[in-house]
């Protein structure tokens, strides 16, 4: 019994440790975040989708 329960409280925290998104990848999310902003204001869609297209690419790249 003891055993069953240790495996199963070790197994949730594994999944709520996996479940965390990396610094970089955060860093990298408000920037591009930052950067449509921007664009909204100045109403200029070509830099948009470049960034657009930069946030998918790391979406991509760690789907979490």
């Amino acid at each position: 019994m003891k055993k069953t329960l240790f495996v199963m409280a070790l197994a949730a925290g594994m999944l709520s440790f996996s479940s965390c998104d990396s610094a970089k990848e955060n860093q990298v999310e408000d920037q591009t975040e930052r950067t449509e902003d921007i664009q909204d204001d100045a109403d200029n869609p070509v830099p948009e989708e470049a960034a657009e297209e930069r946030e998918d690419s790391v979406d991509a790249a760690d789907p979490s």
